[in-house]
């Protein structure tokens, strides 16, 4: 007898609708898989059998052939689990497709079986489940622990699965699972998000607060550049605390990308905190942008809506630096194979912090820097033109004088800077309404001619900076944009010549 039962695949960020056919036929014992299954999925017969068995059903002796359809795409993963159980019961006879609701056609199945007949977690739940409503199916069978995540796609039924027999009960009418119902809003009612750092423990560096103030206003890239031990690191690890809430749409964005890197929190189906991703130098070309033999999201997909925070910026390999060039640009990030090409999200802001030199101290008005000229330059020339272009704000955090640090004044926290950068944010939600824009940061050219609106006295101070410093097109452009976020935070509808100053003020002192 033919049977089968409609399961998913994840490609990239996307579901791919799978069909698991199982035919069950009279001749010699076997159990074939086939389909280009992993070794994940070659494994299923075992952990198949043995449950069928233990959860009080019969395995059929005979010849079973499962194709997992479509059979050009490749099937990874524990996930067919269930709808191969699922497929053979209903092929033996043992799902009652009379008497119960045994036609499988409406429902999808998600899960991974433990011996026992146990349903376990599964990556991907959020974009599987999305698929299945655009596919029209009516309900899906996911893990328990999973049924949160399943819950945040609004308009399709949930069925919260703990064993295999439950499923097999429900669907020969004999006992019906509950549907799981999660208010989605009950989560974005959460105000309470902890942060590790705070901007009140940064003592003095308020020229470099402002600067981050303005970066986490309109999203741009900021360079922090000084001796060590000035504070860098820590205003970087703070720079979260002073970020914006995210919309509901981001937040699905970053919960999406966790839910299939298998980082999402087992109590915490929806984040709601921005991301905050620092991977140490030595990372790889493939962990920082994604890709591998099988493509997995690397840590600029991992920061997007969120922070990515590249420290000790020159100590990482040239070529890894390169290959931000493009995302910081496109805000995504295309990975070729043979394969096929998939493309995730990066919409990241990028902090990066770095020594001016090898000893750290050039320029430092206290202690002598050690490195010869040659030194210097190679040092500063790990970071190529183009790269350092694409980073809107250059601030120098310089040592922390004493008196500063023992002063027993009170310093602004995070939640006072935050609450003006929501409100910066929250006016150009409302400029970008109907659009995929959320922040200065992402306009293009067109975008800027049409909102970067400024007076004459700002268009002679960037004419004049344009001729002076030697501003690339991009340069002119960034510079408008950030302009745009510091109107934005002062509350202008217009661009005014203080604006257009303190956005020049970020550019580095070389013309670039």
């Amino acid at each position: 007898m033919l049977a089968m039962a409609r399961s998913c695949s994840v490609v990239g960020l996307d579901g791919a609708l799978i069909e698991v056919e199982v035919d069950v036929s009279n001749g010699l014992t076997a159990f074939l898989i086939v389909g280009l299954p992993d070794a994940a999925v070659n494994e299923a017969r075992e952990r198949v059998r043995s449950a069928i068995k233990n959860s009080g059903y019969m395995f059929p002796m005979k010849r079973l052939v499962v194709n997992l359809a479509p059979a050009d795409l490749r099937k990874e993963g524990p996930s067919f689990d269930l709808p191969i159980a699922i497929s053979i019961l209903y092929a033996n006879g043992q799902i009652d497709p009379v008497n119960g609701h045994g036609d499988l056609s409406p429902y999808l199945f998600l899960g991974e079986l433990s011996l026992d007949g146990t349903v376990r977690h599964t990556n991907g739940i959020l974009p599987m489940v999305a698929l299945a409503r655009e596919k029209n199916i009516q309900a899906v069978f996911v893990p328990a622990v999973d049924a949160k995540e399943a819950a945040l796609v609004e308009n399709i039924t949930v069925y919260p699965v703990e064993k295999l027999a439950q499923v097999i009960a429900h669907l020969n009418g004999q006992k019906l699972i509950e549907p799981y119902a999660y208010d989605i809003s009950l989560l974005r009612q959460a105000n309470d998000v902890e942060y590790a750092q705070d901007m009140a423990a940064v003592r003095g560096q308020e020229h470099v607060k402002r600067a981050l103030e303005v970066a986490a206003s309109g999203g741009h890239n900021i360079l922090l550049s000084g001796p060590p031990g000035s504070g860098k690191t820590l205003l970087a690890r703070s720079a979260p605390s002073i970020l914006p809430r995210m919309t509901t749409e981001e937040a699905l964005d970053v919960t999406r990308i966790y839910s299939v890197s298998g980082m999402l929190p087992s109590d915490m189906p929806l984040v709601l905190q921005r991301p905050f991703r620092s991977p140490h130098h030595t990372v790889s070309h493939a962990g920082l942008v994604g890709g591998g033999r099988l493509p997995r999201p690397g840590e600029i997909s991992l920061a997007h809506r969120g922070v990515l925070f590249l420290d000790e910026l020159p100590e990482f390999g040239q070529n890894v630096l390169e290959v931000l060039r493009q995302p910081l640009e496109d805000k995504v990030v295309t990975i070729s194979r043979a394969q096929g090409t998939i493309t995730y999200p990066a919409n990241f802001m990028l902090i990066a912090a770095m020594n001016p030199c090898p000893c750290g101290f050039f320029s430092d008005p206290i202690k002598e820097c050690v490195c010869s000229p040659t030194a210097i330059a190679r040092y500063q020339k790990r970071m190529s033109g183009p790269l350092l272009d694409r980073i809107d704000i250059h601030v120098e955090v310089p040592r922390v004088d004493y008196e500063k640090l023992s002063e027993k004044r009170s310093v602004e926290s995070s939640a006072v800077i935050r609450a003006r950068v929501q409100e910066a944010r929250e006016r150009q939600l409302r400029r970008f309404a109907g659009s995929s824009f959320t922040c200065n940061a992402e306009m293009g050219p067109a975008e800027v001619r049409a909102f970067c609106e400024h007076d004459e006295a700002a268009e002679r101070l960037i004419k004049a900076a344009m001729q002076q410093l030697h501003l690339s097109a991009r340069a002119y452009h960034r510079v408008l944009k950030l302009a745009r976020t510091i109107a934005d935070l002062a509350g202008s509808d217009i661009i005014s010549a203080t604006h257009i100053a303190e956005a020049i003020q970020y550019r580095p002192k070389i013309g670039r």
